[in-house]
């Protein structure tokens, strides 16, 4: 009978990606690693915490654009909560605004989804001994790229609007964030600006496409 080869410990990795087809196949791959064992797996930003606390991974494997939760604000939480796990963003899309932002949510790394799976097992491996991966073409652009201009409260308004209010929604956007109705109108007319858009739908996809949301 062949003798498991595999060693005794194993890197212990939680995977949060909303696409099933694609979280399948990242856990199958990464399976198939000797030394990495996927122990939880998850759809929603939502779950990711709860599902840490009781799975302890030692690397959380993060897609940005998650239903609830984002990859991001998720990150900062398991600094927070689950300080003994590592966290790698994955993203489709390698915006240097997003970059900024995990950088400053406590993220170890910070990849592609289009590299080979060997890369992404190197850096799984890099990351648990305290080193930081970042994919070098958006490490490049992050340098040469324009600061996040928002501050947290017009984030929120954008991100707030987001759900298909508009300018005569105000008082949905100010119960949804519990802030007085002049506050949101005056974020969102700041974000406008500060995106150089000409309304706030505008302002959510200048932002979003610069990865300051």
């Amino acid at each position: 009978m062949p003798r498991d080869r595999r060693p005794a410990t194993r890197v212990r990795v939680l995977l949060a990606e909303d696409q099933s087809m694609t979280r399948g196949a990242l856990a199958l791959l990464l399976g198939m690693e000797r030394d990495i064992k996927v122990v939880a797996q998850v759809g929603t930003g939502d779950a990711i915490v709860e599902t840490a606390l009781h799975s302890r991974p030692d690397v959380a494997l993060l897609d940005i654009d998650l239903p609830g939760l984002s990859g991001l604000d998720a990150a900062a939480l398991l600094r927070d909560e689950v300080p003994d796990c590592r966290v790698l963003i994955l993203t489709t899309f390698g915006r240097p605004g997003h970059l900024r932002r995990a950088m400053a949510a406590g993220a170890a790394g910070f990849l592609v989804k289009d590299g080979p799976v060997e890369e992404l097992a190197t850096a799984i491996r890099r990351v648990l001994t305290g080193e930081t991966v970042i994919d070098p073409a958006l490490a490049a652009a992050a340098l040469s790229a324009d600061p996040n201009p928002l501050t947290a409260r017009e984030r929120d308004a954008l991100n707030a609007s987001m759900d298909g209010a508009d300018l005569a929604d105000i008082a949905d956007i100010a119960a949804k964030l519990r802030l007085p109705e002049s506050t949101v109108r005056n974020s969102l007319s700041s974000a406008i600006g500060k995106t150089g858009a000409s309304d706030h739908t505008e302002a959510v996809r200048t932002a979003r496409r610069q990865g300051w949301l």
